[in-house]
Order: structure tokens, then sequence, then C-alpha cells
């Protein structure tokens, strides 16, 4: 196909990116071959132009069609490179949450760092069983995988797991031993399998760590071999350990920690027996606090400690070797914190008495003088002498550091010893199968010897693999008969030669460690001269001497030379190892260190300074050498052991883990595609890839291709021969023979041709839907015009009548609007002018009156303004005055203080300066004197100046005075003008009030007029609210009255609602407890068969056969033969000796265990029993409360009895007077022909013995006229309490309607509350005294009953038996029961006793004495009896009936005759002798044979039969025959079941019959509850002596087991069919398409199996049917077996579909749809749609509904949530996740849709489980079914060989 058919327009590719290594593309335009580019257009629309090589045309990678995105098997992808398999991965581990996905033979395991709900019990069991590629991809998947080709190839098997670290190969291992322990179980009771699930925390806890990429880090490689025995059960295993990082118990980087056990004893410092190790925090240790991450999120150190300690426990190592072992861990810490300092440059010393040597030599028991002294010193030896050298500190430390190493490997390997020896076993093993966990191939920016340990495996691993893959593709080319081609595949056998051959890396490592002055440069040196020119896989780098490069499968890795002879040797000092052997106190340190002297199995370790250093191994066993060669090089013990894991290998059938890791942050559900893309390079999932696409990758049988490209041929191209017709297509479709060929069973196809076929596909579809949508499109439109059309007709002839009566109706109302507004236009004219005129009228007045007004007040308001401004005008003159002289006289005060300040300050200066210059010169007091004078002339003319101020002064107060007078004289004038001014006022104030009066009178006037108004609307309104209130109150009366009848409607409602609840809640109590009691007769039934297997074992072991035959006691309770299987057969005697004799070869723990764990089954399910028996009898309690004429009905029957009783004794006086008249008349005359036909005697016997019937009828029609009459009372009673029950609410209501007033109502509220407590305390006294009256009647009745069932029992027997013995029973009856009255008597007086001892004695000798005399009178009558009656057959013999004349027989004397007893009738017993009861068991349960008996027998005979016989025995009052027959027939039962309880049919048929006899010993049991539906003449068949009650329940709790072995068989049976028919299988041919499938098939796990269809279920169900009806099965307990069969229907179908993404498609939910039609419609026919077998099918039909329905919107999630009420959330998403589109045209479920539906299902409150429980059993009921059928009718045919069977 040329490129240019590929790369068109719209095509998708791949193109690299920096960030997400591929990025996808689409062409936006087509590719020509001469193109130098593609133009693309990206996903988020940008338009790039992909350039291209014109040599070799680098063309993009193909996308693949998005219907292959997402399956299951990479394989399955038409286009197979890097691209394809890194976005399937990111899909499926994103989208779908799927972390498990194949690739041909390899799993892919993603780690999603989250627990997932995916591994329980149940997920285990839907895969155990199944092929590999019909489920999901799964660990499990491969475990069972590796489980059926161990059994059917009788090969072993390993699984190899894989990946670097963090990405959950631990895990993965452990899940697949979980797998094997729990579909396996083990061969014995020593429980293998939980040890080898013990083993894991263990070999976590000491060889696990927490690094920067995983918590749980696994340290070292381990290949663990489970061995199975040749049936396939766990027997054992042993573990094999390589690698170990010892290095990190003295060194962790930054956030990683040491071994998880150190962590655990620190956190359990606290405890006790941990006291004496000294320990702290972790934090205190060196060992331990290096990484600074000495915590776990989310890990309890000490909790994980407890469950070490456990799995220590269960694998054997006790307490004292666990202490130990932590005594030397802690001495591990203690050692790591001896801090050694230095002496000197060339050497150290221990500080004395320091505290954690003292604590590590008093752990180990060493003395602190010669581990200082070896910590700090080493010996070295030559030929001659030996020194000591000290060492410096540096080197001292690292001797330190390598003891602790040392210590810790020893201690490993022992721990790795002990915990093989004990999973080790004695029994042979058969088979095994191998799980490695193994590191993957390593990488760094630093790598050293370890890393190139690690990649050394992965080479040999990876050649191993690439082999196996390569194999398995030649055997199927070889298996179709393709012709092979060689297929080019790396083969890395040149690199593993580089390392391993003669002079290879290894080699020159070895031989430079030999050296004396070797060292790591030399050998590098050597390394580049023999390798750097001859091997194209080593390489120097540029820019170092001391590293080399070596290019692995994977990559080119770079390793440093530093360090690498150090690890290889593995050196420490001989003398500090010696000391610790020396040890006397510590034993156990011995024994790890007893195989130093010994070159078996050494464990060469890795000591590493630091950094990402690990590698411990433990090699095969290797010859003894001499002490300085005691230990082979660390790369030579490695090679060994590897070379001894590849062997075992190569031995079996390998299988293949990928574990890879999705990012570095250990975050949830992220893909890092760099990180998984490196990953699949190194692990050889793409080299899987591209061997696949290198030769024909896509597979289809000839069927599927049919099937998917059926749409892509013609009518004429399709032929009868399948392969023909595929043939003929293929040919016409791809013209390039080569790109595909033709196998016996499949065709082939290169890379790439299905994309082409689904693109032909898609394009034939697309051109068919176009088709279809446009036919259908111009359907709709023509249909939709059409209708169109003929509305549009419709509405213009209805429009246009419309219009016409509009316009008729327009006219009229034309011409009468013209008229009408003639008239009213006048009217309004005449008003308007009316109103105008009245208006200008009005305006006019108030105008005027207003303009009046206005002037008024301008007049008044001027005159008072004048007033105004003269008062304002003087105040304001006065104000300025003030102002004025307030301000002069201020101003004046201020300026004489400022002149007097000025004065002042002059004066201090003048006094200053004088005091000066007095001081300064004395002589200057003359000018002080003359300035005295001078000073004095001022004063002088200061006094004439003031002289002069005064008569100014003088002067200017006459002038006041003055003005003073003007001024009063001017205010009297203006008083003057005040008071005229005021005269005003008050007539202005006079005037203002008596307008102001007016004023107030019209305010009155219209307030007294609005009060009127307001008074008046306030009256009408109060007489309407008086009326409303008047209606209210009558509304309320009636709501008081509804409410009261409502009220008392729902008190009724309400208890009967509450009754209902109790009741219903009782019910499901009782369901729950029977669930229970049925679950654990289940569990008592496997122990019982696991008992029985046990001896079956042992009695086969031991090949101990005693012959003979003996019995079992038959007189053990009836209790104990439920649990026994005491049989009385004899080969199980025989058997039962046979373990009797190897009683001691049994495991005394387990018996033991056996009988403890049987006891508490009994004692539980006596509880339970007990339990149930008082709730039913609380129920039946509760029914029959309301009983009231419970006394006088038992006082009638009483009453009854005793009438019968004395009818019975008459009519035995009666017969006796007969019998002496018929003697009287015989002994009268001996010679005559008396006894013949005709005689008077013979007359005689006829008239009595008619008399005796008539008498016999009327005594019968009297008992049924006194029963009928009391059934008549019963009736009347209950009807009479009935109606007053149901008149006394009406009466209530009655008296209530009559009530009017709400305070009535009230108060007879309250009344009647009070009523009612007080009637339901008198009630419930009343019930008390009650039901302690009933208790004592009953009491008294049923030994009334007792009493009367001896006394009937007795007359029963008096009649049956002869005269003679009549006599003596009734005397032996009479003595007993004056023995009971005189024993009674004793026990109340026992002075009264003797006397009345006295009396019955006297009164027994006179009954011994008429004995005797009776006898002698029967003997001497029965001579007479004979002698008569030889005569009477004589005379007989003689005559003829007719002969005797008339005459004679007047003449004759009549004369009584003795009446012979006829032959009674069938009583339904049978009767058997002891002996023949092994033959009646045999005969009728061992050897029958079902469907003989359903055909020709009437349903359940042999329940019948089996019940006649126990008649039998009751009737004779024979207990133990009772017992034993029950006994046998429970025993023999049991044994058919066992021996034949796969068989439907059988199980079927002893099921119906054992509830038939169940229902038989409860119809005849004489309870009344039981009887209600009998005859007469199955109440006379009652069962008389025994109450059978406890064995009831034991045969119900049989029925209970034969039920749950039915389902069980049933479950079988219907097994194989479930997934084909209702998933697989497609019933409606044509919807469901076939997608490509890969490798996931393999040829291995596919057997050959008939296709089961839907019919082949409906059939079986109908076989079931059938069987169970010709069985005569009870029909409620057939409505039950058929719901047990539809929801194990329902529950497989919806397990298999949550587990298989190829069947969650639209069109598989339609096919499962139509399924559970036709299954509806099955019930349908068998009349079973009330069984509630439809309500489980409801989880299939709501997921079936949620494949189909649209999941898009909002609106979608809220539809989704409501319709799958019966799904739990974790389902809901499961199927969401999984829905996989089948064609292009189907969508798929986003990521926000599941999120949204999450997120509305969050508050559901439910169980997280995914998958229903298959083993769920519904609780069985089997409710009472009497039988119609008489027992006397039944006939024993001839074919049971029951003819020692006697009938009664």
């Amino acid at each position: 196909m040329a490129a240019s058919e590929l790369y068109t327009k719209s095509a998708r590719v791949w193109i690299p990116d920096a960030e997400e290594v591929w990025k996808s593309a689409e062409l936006t335009k087509d590719y020509k071959n001469d193109d130098a580019s593609l133009q693309l257009l990206l996903e988020d629309g940008a338009n790039i132009e992909y350039k291209l090589d014109k040599k070799i045309k680098n063309l993009p990678y193909l996308r693949n069609p998005d219907i292959l995105v997402g399956e299951n098997d990479l394989t399955a992808l038409s286009y197979l490179h890097e691209p394809a398999v890194l976005h399937n991965l990111k899909v499926r581990f994103i989208d779908s949450k799927l972390i498990y996905t194949y690739c041909g033979i390899v799993l892919v395991a993603i780690n999603p760092y989250e627990t997932l709900p995916i591994y329980g019990t149940d997920i285990i069991n839907a895969y155990s069983g199944q092929n590999m590629g019909d489920m999901d991809p799964h660990i499990f998947a491969v475990a069972e995988e590796a489980y059926k080709q161990m059994a059917r190839d009788e090969r072993n098997q390993s699984i190899i797991v894989s990946g670097e670290s963090g990405a959950g190969k631990t895990v993965s291992a452990k899940y697949a031993m979980r797998y094997f322990a729990t579909v396996s179980g083990s061969a014995s009771e020593a429980n293998v399998e939980e040890k080898v699930l013990a083993s894991n925390p263990i070999m976590e806890a000491i060889g696990n760590a927490k690094t920067t990429r995983n918590d749980n880090s696994s340290r070292f490689g381990k290949y663990i071999e489970i061995g199975f025995d040749s049936r396939y059960r766990i027997i054992g295993a042993n573990m094999r350990t390589y690698l170990l990082e010892k290095s990190r118990v003295v060194f962790q980087a930054d956030e990683e920690r040491n071994y998880h056990i150190f962590y655990q004893l620190c956190a359990s410092s606290h405890l006790p027996e941990f006291k004496a190790l000294r320990l702290s925090s972790a934090n205190d240790f060196l060992y331990t606090r290096q990484g600074r991450s000495p915590v776990i999120d989310g890990v309890d150190d000490t909790k994980e400690l407890c469950t070490t300690r456990n799995a220590f426990t269960l694998l054997g190592i006790n307490e004292s070797y666990q202490m130990g072992l932590f005594q030397v861990l802690a001495a591990i810490l203690h050692l790591g914190n001896v801090e050694i300092k230095d002496k000197d440059s060339d050497s150290s010393l221990i500080p004395p008495n320091n505290r954690h040597l003292t604590a590590f030599c008093e752990l180990v028991g060493v003395t602190y003088q010669d581990m200082a002294q070896w910590l700090c010193h080493r010996k070295l030896k030559t030929a001659t002498e030996t020194y000591i050298k000290p060492l410096p500190r540096l080197q001292a430390t690292n001797a330190r550091d390598a003891l602790s190493k040392h210590i810790y490997a020893k201690l490993f390997n022992w721990i790795v010893e002990h915990v093989n020896k004990a999973l080790i076993t004695n029994v042979k093993q058969h088979s095994f199968i191998g799980v490695l966990d193994i590191y993957g191939f390593e990488t760094f920016e630093i790598n050293s010897f370890e890393q190139f340990c690690i990649n050394y495996a992965n080479e040999k691993l990876q050649q191993q693999f690439n082999m196996h893959v390569f194999k398995l593709e030649q055997e199927e080319y070889m298996k179709e008969q393709i012709p092979w081609t060689l297929i080019d595949f790396y083969d890395n056998q040149p690199c593993i030669n580089l390392i391993e051959a003669k002079m290879g890396i290894l080699d020159l490592l070895d031989e430079e460690c030999k050296m004396p002055k070797g060292s790591d440069d030399s050998w590098a040196q050597k390394l580049y001269n023999t390798h750097l020119k001859t091997c194209s896989l080593f390489e120097k780098p540029r820019m170092s001497n001391r590293a080399f490069i070596i290019q692995h499968f994977a990559d080119k890795v770079e390793y440093q030379c530093e360090g690498f002879l150090e690890k290889n040797k593995d050196t420490v000092n001989e003398e500090q190892i010696n000391v610790l052997k020396a040890s006397k106190k510590f034993d156990l340190l011995v024994e790890l260190f007893q195989d130093e002297l010994k070159a078996t199995s050494p464990t060469g370790q890795v000591p590493g300074t630091g950094g990402r250093t690990r590698l411990s191994i433990k090699p095969g066993k290797s010859r003894e050498t001499s002490s300085k060669e005691h230990k082979k090089t660390v790369g030579c013990q490695f090679r060994n052991s590897l070379q001894m894991l590849m062997e075992t290998l190569n031995a079996t059938t390998p299988h293949y883990v990928r574990c890879i890791k999705p990012n570095d942050f250990k975050l949830a559900f992220s893909f890092d595609p760099k990180r998984a893309v490196q990953q699949l390079r190194a692990c050889g999932v793409l080299e899987t890839i591209r061997i696949s696409a290198a030769g024909f990758p896509s597979r289809w049988t000839y069927q599927e291709f049919f099937s998917r490209y059926r749409v892509l041929m013609k009518q004429k191209d399709v032929l009868p021969d399948k392969k023909l017709t595929c043939r003929n297509v293929l040919e016409k479709l791809v013209q390039d023979k080569d790109k595909y060929q033709f196998g016996k069973t499949k065709i082939f196809f290169r890379a790439g041709q299905v994309a082409y076929l689904e693109k032909l596909r898609a394009d034939k579809l697309r051109v068919a839907c176009i088709r279809i949508q446009k036919t259908i499109r111009c359907w709709l439109a023509r249909k939709k015009y059409l209708r169109m059309r003929s509305a549009a007709i419709t509405i213009q002839r209805f429009t246009r009548g419309y219009q016409a009566r509009c316009l008729a109706k327009f006219l009229r109302r034309t011409q009468a609007a013209t008229i009408i507004q003639k008239y009213q236009r006048m009217v309004v004219e005449r008003k308007r002018y009316r109103q105008k005129q009245a208006a200008a009228l009005a305006m006019q007045t108030i105008l005027r009156a207003y303009l009046a007004r206005q002037k008024y007040k301008a007049l008044l308001r001027e005159h008072k303004a004048v007033i105004i401004q003269k008062r304002i005008r003087g105040w304001l003159a006065r104000c300025w005055y003030k102002r004025c002289l307030h301000s002069i006289v201020y101003l004046q005060c201020c300026i004489r203080r400022m002149k007097a300040r000025r004065e002042l300050k002059k004066l201090k200066i003048e006094a200053r300066s004088v005091e000066h210059f007095k001081k300064l010169n004395k002589g200057m007091e003359n000018k002080i004197m003359q300035l005295q004078r001078k000073v004095d002339d001022q004063h002088k003319e200061n006094r004439v100046i003031s002289e002069k101020l005064i008569g100014l002064e003088t002067s200017y107060g006459a002038e006041s005075e003055r003005l003073r007078g003007e001024l009063n004289r001017l205010r009297g004038v203006e008083e003057d003008a005040k008071n005229k001014a005021n005269q005003v006022t008050s007539l202005l104030e006079e005037l203002e009030r008596l307008k102001r009066e007016l004023t107030v009178t019209q305010q009155e006037k219209k307030t007294i007029e609005d009060w009127a108004q307001t008074y008046r609307d306030e009256m009408e309104k109060m007489v309407s609210e008086l009326k409303d209130q008047n209606g209210l109150l009558k509304k309320d009366k009636d709501d008081l009255n509804r409410l009261i009848q409502e009220q008392s409607q729902q008190m009724t409602e309400k208890m009967a609602r509450a009754i209902t609840q109790e009741t219903q809640q009782l019910v499901t109590d009782l369901n729950e407890e029977r669930s229970r009691y049925q679950n654990l007769l289940t569990e008592h039934l496997r122990l019982e068969e696991k008992y029985d297997d046990l001896k079956e074992e042992i009695a086969l072991s031991s090949n101990v056969s005693k012959p003979g035959h003996r019995r079992t006691d038959s007189t053990h309770s009836s209790n104990e033969s439920e649990y026994t299987y005491n049989s009385e057969y004899t080969e199980l005697e025989e058997g039962s000796r046979a373990s009797e004799d190897v009683t001691r070869g049994i495991d005394t723990s387990l018996t033991l265990k056996l009988q403890k764990r049987l006891t508490e089954l009994e004692q539980e399910k006596q509880s339970l029993r007990d339990e149930l028996e008082n709730k039913e009898e609380q129920f039946q309690r509760a029914r029959a409360r309301d009983d009231a004429e419970f006394k006088k009905a038992r006082g009638a029957e009483l009453e009854y009895e005793s009438l019968k009783r004395q009818e019975l004794e008459s009519e035995n006086k009666k017969l006796k007077h007969d019998l002496a008249e018929m003697r009287r008349s015989l002994l009268g005359d001996a010679a005559t022909a008396a006894g013949a036909p005709g005689s008077p005697a013979y007359n005689v016997l006829l008239d009595q013995l008619n008399a005796s019937c008539e008498e016999l009828e009327v005594r019968k029609e009297e008992v049924l006229i006194l029963r009928s009459q009391l059934v008549s009372q019963k009736e009347a009673m209950h009807h009479k309490d009935e109606k007053e029950t149901m008149t006394e609410p009406s009466i209530f209501v009655e008296d209530v309607s009559k009530l009017k007033d709400a305070d009535e109502l009230k108060q007879a509220y309250i009344g009647l509350k009070d009523t009612n407590r007080l009637l339901e305390h008198q009630l419930q006294t009343q019930r008390r005294g009650y039901d302690n009256e009933v208790e004592a009647l009953r009491g008294e009745l049923q030994n009334v009953k007792e009493e009367n069932n001896r006394q009937q029992q007795l007359l029963a027997q008096n009649l049956q038996l002869p005269p003679e013995a009549r006599i003596e029973a009734s005397l032996q009856h009479e003595i007993t029961r004056l023995t009971n009255e005189n024993l009674e008597l004793m026990a109340e007086d026992p002075t009264a006793s003797r006397e009345a001892r006295v009396i019955i004695l006297r009164r027994m000798v006179d009954l011994m004495e008429q004995l005797e005399k009776q006898d002698r009178t029967i003997r001497k009558l029965k001579k007479q009896l004979k002698v008569y009656s030889k005569r009477i057959g004589e005379m007989g013999a003689g005559q003829t009936e007719g002969q005797t004349s008339p005459g004679q027989m007047v003449e004759e004397p009549i004369h009584p005759v003795n009446i012979p007893r006829r032959e009674k009738d069938f009583q339904g017993m049978l009767e058997y002798k002891k002996e023949d009861e092994l033959k009646l068991v045999k005969n009728l349960i061992l050897e029958l044979k079902p469907r003989g008996v359903a055909v020709n027998l009437i349903p359940g005979l042999p329940a019948y039969i089996l019940f006649m016989c126990l008649r039998h025995a009751d009737y004779v009052n024979d207990d133990q025959k009772v017992r034993t027959l029950l006994t046998s027939t429970i025993n023999s039962i049991k044994k058919i079941l066992k021996k034949r309880g796969d068989d439907f049919e059988t199980v079927s048929f002893w099921l119906a019959n054992t509830c038939r006899f169940l229902h038989c010993l409860k119809q005849y049991s004489g309870d009344e509850a039981f009887m209600k539906h009998n005859t007469t003449r199955q109440n006379e068949h009652s069962l008389s002596n025994f109450d059978l009650a406890e064995y009831r329940q034991v045969i119900s709790d049989l029925a209970i087991q034969i039920y749950q072995q039915l389902i069980k068989c049933m479950e079988n049976i219907l097994q194989p069919m479930i997934v084909s028919g209702m998933l697989e299988h497609e019933t409606i041919q044509g919807v469901s398409g076939v997608k490509p499938t890969g490798l996931r098939k393999r040829t291995s796990s596919i057997a050959d199996e008939g296709t089961y269809t839907l019919d082949s279920i409906l059939r079986q169900l109908s076989t079931f049917h059938s069987i169970m009806c010709q069985h005569g099965t009870d029909p409620e307990l057939i409505k039950q077996v058929v719901k047990q069969q539809f929801y194990i229907i329902g529950a497989v179908t919806l397990n298999n579909l949550l587990l298989r993404k190829d069947m969650c498609s639209w069109s598989k939910g339609m096919q499962i749809r139509y399924n559970v039609s036709q299954l509806e419609e099955w019930l349908r026919d068998k009349g079973l749609m009330t069984c509630g077998a439809k309500e489980t099918l409801e989880p299939l039909i709501q997921a079936a509904q949620l494949l189909q329905v649209k999941k898009k919107t909002d609106e979608d999630a809220e539809a989704i949530c409501s319709m799958c009420h019966a799904l739990t959330t974790a389902q809901i998403v499961k199927v969401l996740n999984l829905y996989t589109p089948v064609n292009e045209f189907e969508e798929r479920v986003s990521v926000a849709f599941i999120r949204t539906i999450q997120t509305r299902l969050r508050d559901r409150c439910e169980s997280p489980q995914l998958l229903m429980d298959t083993k769920m059993i519904y609780p069985v009921t089997f409710p009472f079914n009497p039988s119609s059928l008489a027992l006397e009718t039944i006939q024993i045919p001839s074919s049971l060989n029951l003819g020692f069977l006697t009938r009664v």
C-alpha cells in the first residue's frame, strides 16, 4: 500500500516533542511522493511544517483509529510503535483508571500510588478458572495462567516481576503469592499458605527501606518457589535472595531511611521486654538519623513490629530467638554510635567507658577490651611473623561500619534460612511456581559496582525474554503453517560476553583483586587495553581515565571505576569476627558466624561508602577451600548465583510482569511520558512490540474477520465456506499479498493493515449512514411539507370564514355605534357646560375672597414692620454705644498697662545699675544724693498736676448730671409712645383671638363630623368583623370536628402502621437469625465433611481394616443424631474402627481444635435455635392474645372428652351385657341349631348389631352437633368483639359532632385522653391477669390432655386386646394409677399416705383375687365358646338360607349368641421388624433411583412410607424404634447426598422428600396449628405417644443443608453457561461488532469447549424446574430456588461485565437487556413473576441501561444517579471507565463527566465493594404445606422391594 494512500488529508500522525515525547497532529494536505515536508495541524490549533529527509523519507508514525485506543492488549493495535504504546497506556491509566495492560505475553503494571479495591477475595474468585484473555488484564490473570499451565502441562512456572525502585514490584509479587494461597489452599492443616504470606512482613521489615522514590522499596532481589503436590495444593515454599544493599545499614541519603526493622525497634523501645536493649528514639543513633526522615506518613512502626513478631511466631521462630535477633539489631545501632578519636596521625583510640560500646559488648556477650582493641587495630601476617598495626581514625571508622554491615548480612541470611525451614515440607513436591522480584535496569549520574551487577543481571534476563518471545512467535507461525521468515531482533549476547566471558570485565576485575598492589586505575587501563579496540559495545569517556561506558540493551551507561576493587573484595577484619565468635553468653551470635570457616553457601556483601550502593548475594554451594581462600569475590559469587537463576528460569515456563513508575513524585494517577518511555525502553516492552511488528502482529480468526468486515462484502461474495469467503474478499481489498497470510485458523496481517481495513469499513459505514440520513431526511421533510400544506389550507378556510363573520358584525356594530355616539355626545356636552359654569362661579368667589385677605394681610404686615424697625434701630444704637464705651475703656486700660510696664522696667534697670555702680565705686553716693533731690522735685510737680486733674474731674461730674437729667426726660417721652403702641397691639391681639376662636369652632365642627363618619365606618367594620368572626368560628368548629375525626383516623392508622412495622421488624429479625443459623449449618456441614475426609485419609494411610460387624448403641439422644454419622452399615463401621485404630496418628492439637470448634458451633446453634423458638413462641402468643373464648372453648372440649369417655364406658358395659346374654342363650340349648342363619340366635345377633350401628351413628351426630355449637359460639364471640371495635369510633364521632363550642371540644378531648389512659391501664391490668390465668389454664389443660391421651391409648389398646387380656390391662392401669396417687399423697402428707397405702394394699389384694377368679372363668368360657362355635359350624354346613319355616322361628326361644370380630380397616401404618430396618433404609433411600420414582409413582412416596413406619412405632409406643428409624433415615440421606451430591436430580428428589417428611411430622403431630386443613380421618392418624418437635428441627436443618447442596449443584451447572450465554453470545445477530483482540487469547489458555447460548441457559432452567415439579417440591420452595438461580445469573454476569472492558459498549447493553427480557418471559411462562427473581436482576438491568444512556451533560449525570439506585458508586464509575466504543460513531465518556458522577454520588452510604457476592444464599424457609392424600389409600409398589412391610 502506497504512502500516498495512508498519508491523506485528515490523517493523524505522531511527531516527536521535547516535553511530551510524542505529540499528535493532523495532515491538512495530502502527501505526495515528491513532497519535502508535511503540512500539519496540532491539537492546540497551531499549523506547522514537518520537514522530511529526502534520502530516507522519515514519514511520521501514523496514529491508530480511536476505536483501537485503550485496548487491553497493545498487540491489538494496528500500528505498533512507541507513540502508539505510550498513548494507549496513558489513556488507560489516566482516563479509565486501569493500571494493567497486556503487551503480548507481558503484563505492564503502572503504579497508581493509591490503594485500589481490585485485590479482594471476590476479585480472586472472579479470575479463578478464567482464561487469560477473557478478563481484563490483572496480576491475578497472570497468576491464574501460571497455575493452569502448571496443572495442564505438568511443567514448572515462573513469574518474573521487574521494574525500577518504586514501580510496585514487591506489591505485584505479593498479590501473586496471595492468589496462589487463596486459590490452591494447602494440602495439610499446617496452614502453609498462611506461612508463605507471613514471610512477606518479615522480609519487608529486614529487607525494605524508604527511598526518595518509594516508601517501601525492596533493597534486595528474591526468588520464591511455591511448591505444590500432585493435587496442586500448596505444600511449602523456598526463598532465594540476591544482592542485599547492606551499605544502607551504615549510610542513608537525604529523605531516606535505614531498614524498617531498626525504626520499628526504636518506636517500641518503651515496651518492658525491650528495656534491656537500651534503645531510644531513632534520632539518637547515627545509623538511623542520617536521612533526616525517620517517619513515614501513614505508617505506625509500633504496629508494624507487632505484625513482624506475629509473623515470626507463625513461622516457628520462638520468643527467645526473636529477642536474640532484636539484641543483634540493637547492638548494630549501638556500634554505630561508638565514637573513634584520633590518637595521632596514624592511630586512633576509643575513650574508656564508652557507653555505646559497653552496651554493644553486653548485648553480644564479648569483652570491652577486646572489642575496643580490634576496632582500632589490625593484624598483619607474614610468612614468619605477625604484626599488629594501628589504624587511623578514618580506617577504623570504615572497619566499624564494615563490621556492622557484615553482622546485618549474617543476620539477614540467618532469617532467610529459618524462613525457608519453616516453609519446607516433608511431602514430595510435584511442581512449583517461582516468583522473581528483581530490580530493573538502572542508570544514575554516578554508577558504580552495584549498578554494574544490576544491569548485568538485566542483560541476562532480557536475553532470556527475547528468546522466549521469539520462540512463541515461531511456534505460532508453525502452528498456523505460515511461511517462516527469520525475524531480526536484538541479541545482547555480545554485551554478556563483554561482562562474563574469559578476559571479560569480571575476569579482569577478579584478576586485579588478586594483585598485591592492584588498584582501580590499573584495572581501568587493563579494560582500555583489552576491549577498547576489540569490542564496539565498550567505550572510553573523553574526559576521564577512571571510567568506562557499556552499550546495554536499554541505554549507554557510564561506570566510575572508583571503589570497584574494594567492593568486589568485600573485606572485613577477621579479628573482630573472632571476638564475636568467642561470645560465651550469646549463642545466636555464634550461630550466625558458625559458617565463617566453611565455604558452603558464602554470602558476599558490598560494603559501599555511600551513595546509592546496594547489593548482597546469596549464591549456591561451592566446594570447601582453605582459610585464605574461604570466600570468592562478589562478582564471581554473583555470576554463579545468576547462572543458577537462569538455569531455573529456563527450566520453567516464564510469565512476565513489567512494573512502570508513572512519575517521580508519588502522585496518584499522574503520568510523566518521559519517565514512562525511559522505563518501557529499559524493560523490554518496546522490544516485544518491535518483534511483533516485524512479522504479522494482527491476527484474526476467520469467523471474527467475517463478522467484523461483513459490511465490506457483497451478497454474491458470501459463500458457505467462511474461510474461502474471507480469502476472496481480502484479495480484492488488499492488492499486496505480502501484507497478509492465511493460516489454518487465523488470518495474519502486517502492521497497519487492520487500520486500513478499519478505514475502509468506516468509509463504507459513513456512506451508508449518509444515504440513510439523506433518505430519512427527505422523507421527514416531505412529511413535514405535506402536514404544513394541509394545515395551511385548513387555516386559510377557517380564517376566511372568520373574516367574513367579523365584517358583518363590524357593519352592524358601526350603525349602532353612530346612534349611540349622537346621544352620548349631546349628554357629554351639556354636562361639560354645566360643570364649567359652576366652576367659574366658584373660582370667582374664591379669588375675590383671596384678594381681600391678601390686601388685609399686607396692611397688617406693613404696620408690624414699622414697629419692628423702630425697636430694632433703638436696640442697635444702644448696642453700638455699649460696644464703643467698652472698647474705649479697654483701650485705656491696655495703654495704661503698657506704660506702667515700661516704667517698671526702667525702674528695675535703674535699680540694677545703681547697685552695680555702688559696688564698683563707692564715690558715686554724692551723685545719687543729687539725683534724690531731683526725684523729690519731680514728686512735687506730680502733686500739682494731680490737683489740677481733680478739678477737671469735678467739672466733668456736673456736666454728667446735666446730661443724665436730659436722658430721663427723653425716656419719659418714650414711655408714652410705648403705651400708645401697646393699645394698638392689644386691639390687634383681640382681633386675632376672635379669629382663632372662629377657626377652632370650625375645626370642632369638622372634627365632630369626621368622628361621626369614623364611628359609622367603625360600626360597619365591626359588624363585618363580627360576621367574619362568626364565620371563622363556624369554620374552626368544622375544622375541629374534622381534625378530631382525622386524629382518630390517624391514631388508628398509626397503630396499624406501628403494628405493621413491628411485624416487618420481627420478620426481618427472623430472616437475619435464619440466615445466620443457616450459615452456621453450612459451616457445620463443611466441618463434618472435612472431618470425614480426614477419617478416610487416615483409614487409607493406615491400611488397617478388620472384618466384622459391630452395631452402634441406639440409645443416644435425638440431638446427638443430628450431628453424628452413626451408620448401621458395615462399611461405615469398618471405617470407624479403622479410624479408631489410627487415632494416635492424628495431630492432637488439630483434633482438639476441631472438637473445640465443633462444640462452639453446637452451642451457638443450640442458642440460636432456642432464640428462634422463643421468637416464634412470642409471635404465636401475640397472634393468640386476643382469643377471649379460649377458656370456654377448652372447657367445652374437656366436657366433650369426658362425655366421650363416659359413652365409651357405657358402650363397654352394654357390650359386656350383650355378651353375657349370648352366653346364656348358647348354654340354654346346646343341641339345637341355634347358630344357623335364620335361627333365633342368629336374628338376635343381627338385631344387636343393627342397634349398635344405629347407636354409633347417633353418637356421631351428637358429637358433630356439639362441635358445631362450639364453633358457632366462638365465631359469635369473635364477631361481637369485632362489631364492638368497629362501632366504637363511629359512636365517638357522633358524640363529638354534637359538641358545638370550642371549649366543650377541648374539654371533651382532654376527657377522652384521660379516659383512654384509664382504659389502657385497666386493659393492661386485665391483660396481665388474663395472661397469668391463661398460663395456669394451659398448664392444667396440658395435664388434662396428657391424662386424656393416656386414657384414650389405654382404651384403644384394651379394645384391640382379647377379652381375657383386657381385664388384666385394666387392672394394671388401675394399679399404676393408685401408685401415682399414693406417691402424690406421700409428697403432700406422710401420715395420710401411710393410711392410704394400707387401704390401697387391701384393695390390690382384693383386685388380685378377683383377677384370678376372672382368669379361671375366662378359661372355662373359652373352652365352651370353642365347643359352641364348632357346633355352629357343623350345623351351618348342612343347612341353607331360608330353609327354616316361620312357625319354627316363632316357636323357638330366642337366646343371645357370641359376636365374632370383623376385620379392621387399614389405619395408614406400616409394620416392620427390628431386623428389617437396615433393609428398609437400603431399599428406600440408598438404592432408590429418583428418576423411576418421579415418573411412575406419586411424588413424595418415600417420605409417606417412612412416616407410616414411624406411625406404627409410635402406635406401639416403642421409643427405641422411633429413635433408630429417624436416626437411620437422617444418616442415610446424608450418605446418599455425600455420595451423589453433584447430581441435581438426586438432591432435588431428597429435598422434596425431606420437606414432605417434615410436613407429615407437622401435619400429624396433634398440634392444632398444623391440623386446620386435615380431614377427620387424617386427624385420627395423628401421633399419639411421642412429641417429635426436636426431630422436626433436626430434619429442618437437614432440609436446609440439602437446599444449600442443591444451590451449589445448580451453581456448578449454570456457572459455565452464564458468561457465554449472557455476555459473549450474540443473541441479536449483527448488533455487536468484533474488535481486534491481539495476542491476549493464548492458544494454551483456550480449551475446546462448546459455546453456550441464552437458549442453553433457558433450557437448563426449564430442566431444573421440571425436575423439581416432578419430584413434588413445594411451590414456595421452587420460587426460592428460582430466585437464587436468577441472583447467581445476575451477579456473575455483572461481575464479569465489571472486569471486562471489551463488554462495556452500547451494543452489548442492548444484548444484555434483550437477554434479561427473555429471562423475564421465562418467568412469566412458568408463573413465577411474583417470586422476587426479577428484582435480583435489577443491578444487571441498570448496568445495561447505563451502557446505553447518553453520557455528556449534567442532566445526563442526574438521570444516571436517579436511575442506577441498585448499583454502588464504585460499580457505576467502573462501568463508565470501562465504556469502550465499538464503532467510530460512538463517543467515549469524558473524565469530567465521571468526576461529576462521583461528586453527585459522594453522599451515598453504601459498601465500597465492587463485585457482587456470588456465594450469597438467601435464607430458605419451608412454609407448612399439608397433604390432602389419605395415608390409608397409599399402595406400596412391588418395584421398591418392600414386601417385608405389613399394612396395619
